[in-house]
């Protein structure tokens, strides 16, 4: 009881925290998109065209290359493109964002060190303008449904609300990484790791039903899968395919935004002694 309680005071108090400051976040997240593309030709861009690249790449090389055959079935309504791409972006997105959060804390030794600035904006930024990208691909694949598929079904109502779910397991891993970040280093590299392997490790290019039986644990323990499907079923088959998923990703988020502020309200206490 004790710790359940600690949880919804740690949810509440975090929630304060970044609605109180949004319009700080908001700014400190454009600043974070423009000044990394700062001086190129395309500018920002970019902060569209990586991740639109990486979809065509995606496509191109498991639709037209591999002519993987998925599709025109009542049980696979849609193709093969939208299967992968509605995965696939909000992957990317966590991918970025758990790369920024490991060294969240590290690039800005300067604001660590102001005792009056709110080190809990500076990982949720990063999430931020990690989830800008989604939003654009997002759109970009729904026009795409609409020209090739001829419309939507009500479910995809339920968009906005598995982006939020996404926004709070984001800023949570976020939280996490960023705290061990600042104290050992080296998690971006297996952060990095993880990302390279994690396309593969959830079921964005291919259908579970392909997998041996031998490795199918791995992919039902890996909590990604979850919020996979959830976004399979709202973009690419329509309806609920995949039910425990919508009970497990919801959990998951909430626990890791939690756990995840938990972590970074202790050890924050020492950013300062290891900068």
């Amino acid at each position: 009881m004790r710790l359940f309680c600690g949880h919804i005071s740690a949810f509440r108090e975090v929630t304060q925290i970044l609605i109180r400051h949004r319009d700080l976040i908001w700014e400190m997240a454009r600043r974070d998109i423009s000044d990394r593309y700062a001086g190129q030709a395309f500018g920002l861009l970019w902060a569209v065209g990586h991740p639109l690249f990486m979809m065509a790449l995606f496509v191109f090389i498991f639709a037209f290359v591999f002519k993987t055959k998925v599709g025109g079935t009542i049980q696979m309504p849609l193709d093969y493109t939208t299967y992968i791409l509605a995965g696939l972006i909000p992957w990317m997105a966590f991918q970025e964002s758990m790369n920024k959060s490991c060294s969240a804390i590290t690039t800005n030794a300067s604001l660590v060190k102001q005792v009056v600035f709110p080190l809990e904006l500076l990982p949720a930024k990063g999430v931020l303008a990690s989830l800008l990208p989604q939003l654009v691909s997002t759109f970009v694949l729904l026009g795409y449904v609409l020209l090739v598929h001829g419309g939507f079904s009500l479910i995809y109502l339920l968009l906005p609300v598995l982006i939020m779910l996404q926004l709070l397991a984001m800023i949570g891993l976020a939280y996490m990484f960023a705290a061990i970040g600042a104290y050992f280093r080296d998690i971006k590299d297996f952060v990095q790791m993880f990302g390279m392997a994690g396309v593969y490790l959830a079921p964005i290019v291919y259908l579970p039903e392909m997998v041996p039986t031998l490795f199918k644990p791995v992919l039902y323990l890996n909590p990604f899968s979850y919020v996979i499907w959830c976004y399979q079923d709202v973009i690419y088959f329509g309806r609920i395919e995949h039910p425990y998923a919508w009970i497990v990703f919801p959990m998951l988020s909430i626990t890791i935004f939690v756990v995840g502020y938990r972590l970074f309200r202790k050890l924050k206490i020492g950013f300062g002694n290891v900068l």
